[in-house]
């Protein structure tokens, strides 16, 4: 009964553990750790699969009069503002007739948005417009003649939709598939408030410089006593730069196997998920807890401490010449040099 009941207890750390792995661990090409080895794996591996256990490598430190002084931050916010852009590509027989079917598809997408409150705004950016040629075949007697002749016209255009909240992402996705417009090129986001995030950030980093240099002077440093030398930069990442793709594994019918049946395997479909910047190697982050994907900024900086130099010791001032005069009565007389 115990056996049966440790077992259990195996499979079911295991089956947790996948669920919370998700579908990207099924690439094993790509990871130090395959599904065969989670199947097989005991009850202490199986809680930290994709995680370094190993005791961290001691690092010889090698002491300097230089003090360098790296900070990192990192600022995680979400968008203010959206800006959605969908590709429309539309054919016809004549220039008029693809340009109105153009317009009749930006205007029902505008007119089915407008009806269900949405105040954002459009913009049409212009890709181009072309004609459409075909081969046309000239019998004559002993020979043919090929000319390209126009047979319609294709003008292809972006549309623009800016919005503010995610509740009205899905209205207008609704309004551009009820006009077949399905070609979703990229969502831009933006932050209104930029200069106050970064603002945050150096005071942050002014204040962690600061408990920086307090531990220098509690080790012994006299901070007056260097000449500082810096470098910053600052960077902002938006969450289409961080989107990875994986594909999930193939699963083979086991019963299929067996009965010796012909196996078909499904070609899985590219599947893709938001990798953000991680927290790791950074001093100060703001809005750690991340539940959707967001604009980070962020803040680097680095200070090189180095101690000034000694100031030169002034030479020593030689004494001005003396001369002593004995009269032949005995009384000296002591007289002063000029200085030359």
């Amino acid at each position: 009964m115990k056996i049966i009941s440790t077992t259990f207890l195996i499979l079911c750390t295991l089956s947790l553990s996948a669920q919370h792995l998700g579908n990207f661990n099924n690439q094993a090409s790509q990871m130090e750790i395959s599904r065969a080895n989670i199947a097989t794996a005991d009850m202490g591996n199986a809680r930290v699969i994709g995680y370094n256990t190993s005791p961290a490598a001691s690092v010889t430190l090698q002491p300097s009069n230089i003090l360098n002084l790296s900070l990192r931050s990192l600022y995680n916010v979400e968008a203010t503002d959206y800006t959605a852009v969908f590709n429309i590509n539309q054919v016809g027989e004549t220039a008029d007739e693809t340009t109105q079917l153009m317009s009749d598809k930006i205007n029902a997408i505008k007119a089915e948005l407008k009806g269900k409150g949405f105040n954002g705004q459009f913009a049409i950016d212009m890709i181009s417009f072309m004609p459409q040629y075909e081969i046309e075949v000239t019998k004559k007697l002993f020979s043919k003649t090929y000319t390209e002749v126009p047979v319609g016209f294709e003008l292809q255009q972006n549309l623009l939709i800016s919005y503010r909240d995610d509740a009205d992402f899905e209205k207008i996705l609704s309004a551009c598939a009820s006009a077949e417009v399905y070609n979703l090129v990229k969502v831009d986001y933006y932050v209104k408030n930029l200069e106050a995030i970064y603002a945050d950030l150096q005071t942050k980093l002014l204040a962690e410089v600061k408990k920086k240099k307090e531990y220098y002077t509690a080790l012994g440093f006299d901070m007056a006593e260097y000449d500082v030398h810096m470098a910053d930069a600052k960077y902002y990442h938006m969450p289409k730069d961080h989107y990875k793709s994986y594909v999930a594994a193939n699963n083979i019918s086991m019963d299929a196997l067996k009965q010796k049946k012909g196996v078909t395997r499904i070609k899985k479909p590219i599947s893709y998920y938001y990798d953000p910047i991680p927290h790791s190697g950074y001093d100060i982050v703001v809005n750690a807890a991340i539940t959707r994907p967001v604009i980070q900024l962020g803040m680097d900086l680095t200070l090189r401490y180095v101690p000034k130099p000694a100031k030169p010791i002034a030479p020593l001032k030689e004494p001005k010449p003396k001369v002593y005069v004995i009269s032949p009565t005995g009384p000296v007389d002591i007289k002063q040099l000029p200085n030359s």
